[in-house]
């Protein structure tokens, strides 16, 4: 039993008064105490059960640049956890990850379409719509516009239209926390319009049907694209489930002459570059090799060796039919092939 296995094991006893605080949530928002408001356009919501991990910020980039492609106007609503500003903003591309943070920061980036942060995302969907009717005022025909929800399956307090919930096996498998990392028990997931499921683990498909989920089933196929690297690389991240990171780059065939693991969205500083190139050298790696969020964390800092970014994928298996299932579910129809929204 590992040490991590065992603090689990300690802290199951507080399991039950999770349970409660969930509980009491949900009568508050039954009973209108926790009002759930409504914005003007549908929202998507993309979320998961655990406490990180699952690749909401890869599916989200792809769900994003889906609709735009079929001339739907999307932008993205996001919390901006570990941003140390609490202002409703618009994420700038060329932004720091501390006025936005990672993210939205990277979503903005990749996506190319809007990004909003707010503590509360109906705030940030209120910026986002009011930047839209500017803008489609000197529009001759203002295009059908969507919200996607990052990170939002218990961000109960804004109606969704479509919920995409995301469960690999190692969620349906764990815990309740603390005892584990589920935010919410499995049946939760009876609240999903949508599960997600990678395409390795296809077998889970039929666990779900066997278990009562009658809903659609997509599968997400992720990938890495890693560039050329010469000899032994040294590999850090600070992500929340880093041993998928590592073990993904042991079987493209790198050889990893060290790691380091850093907290989830940890913000990095010239110390820890320094602290990092110095076990490299000792390790025989010439390169430093870390992930996409990451490598927004980096920005401004100078590094004594090469940083190398990896970037991950997700493409949902039969991408035509789910998209043309959430346009169907929503009503829209199809715009100018490949012209999206621009506000």
């Amino acid at each position: 039993m590992n040490s991590n296995s065992g603090l689990r094991n300690l802290l199951t006893p507080l399991t039950p008064l999770y349970r409660l605080g969930l509980t009491l949530r949900e009568r508050r928002l039954a009973s209108g105490r926790e009002p759930i408001r409504r914005l003007r356009f549908p929202v998507i919501s993309i979320g998961n059960l655990s406490t990180g991990g699952a690749g909401k910020t890869p599916l989200t980039i792809a769900l994003a640049q889906a609709l735009t492609s079929r001339g739907i106007a999307v932008d993205v609503l996001s919390r901006g956890y570990g941003r140390r500003r609490r202002l409703t903003a618009r994420v700038d591309p060329g932004g720091t990850v501390e006025d936005f943070g990672d993210e939205p920061l990277l979503i903005a980036q990749q996506a190319g379409v809007p990004v909003y942060v707010a503590p509360q995302r109906y705030d940030a969907g209120l910026l986002a719509e009011s930047e839209f009717s500017l803008t489609a005022q000197a529009a001759p025909a203002a295009p059908q516009v969507v919200h996607i929800l990052d990170d939002g399956f218990q961000h109960r307090q804004l109606h969704r239209d479509i919920e995409i919930l995301l469960i690999n096996r190692a969620d349906w498998n764990d815990r309740l926390l603390p005892a584990g990392n589920l935010r919410e028990p499995l049946r939760a997931a009876m609240r999903a319009s949508v599960i997600a499921i990678p395409v390795t683990e296809s077998d889970l498909e039929s666990e779900l049907r066997a278990w009562g989920w009658n809903g659609p089933v997509w599968r997400l196929n992720r990938s890495m694209e890693i560039p050329p690297v010469e000899g032994s690389v040294m590999a850090f991240c600070g992500i929340a489930r880093p041993l998928q990171f590592f073990a993904g780059l042991a079987v493209a065939g790198l050889h990893i002459a060290g790691h380091s693991v850093f907290p989830d969205h940890h913000r990095y500083t010239a110390r820890d570059l320094d602290h990092l190139a110095a076990q490299a050298r000792s390790a025989g790696a010439a390169t430093l090799l870390t992930t996409e969020k990451d490598a927004v964390r980096l920005a401004g800092l100078q590094s004594p060796l090469p940083v190398t970014t990896v970037h991950l994928r997700t493409q949902i298996a039969n991408e035509p039919a789910a998209i043309e299932w959430i346009m169907d579910q929503l009503k829209l129809t199809r715009g100018e092939e490949g012209v999206g929204a621009k506000y």
